[in-house]
């Protein structure tokens, strides 16, 4: 079954269950209430696996060094659309 990405206070009623299974199974829904949306009903994280240090390093093996630039460069880009740091000047 298929649901729009926003769901109202009274289908969320009418069809809770439908829409934890859909949750369950990773969609997220804004709810609305008279047509403004009033939350979100999201999937949890689920909890991280515990990885060994020796698997860790062995997901890494054969990557070669690491350009630490040109690994700068790449964060720098990537935060450039996040929020403003409110103690940057």
């Amino acid at each position: 079954m298929s649901f729009p990405s926003e769901v109202s206070q009274r289908d969320l009623r009418l069809r809770s269950r439908e829409i934890m299974d859909a949750v369950e199974h990773g969609a997220s829904f804004t709810v609305t209430r008279d047509g403004h949306g009033i939350g979100e009903l999201v999937p949890l994280r689920r909890s991280s696996r515990f990885v060994s240090r020796d698997e860790f390093l062995a997901l890494g093996a054969g990557l070669g060094p690491i350009d630490t630039s040109t690994m700068r460069d790449d964060l720098d880009l990537a935060l450039k659309n996040t929020a403003d740091d409110p103690y940057e000047r």
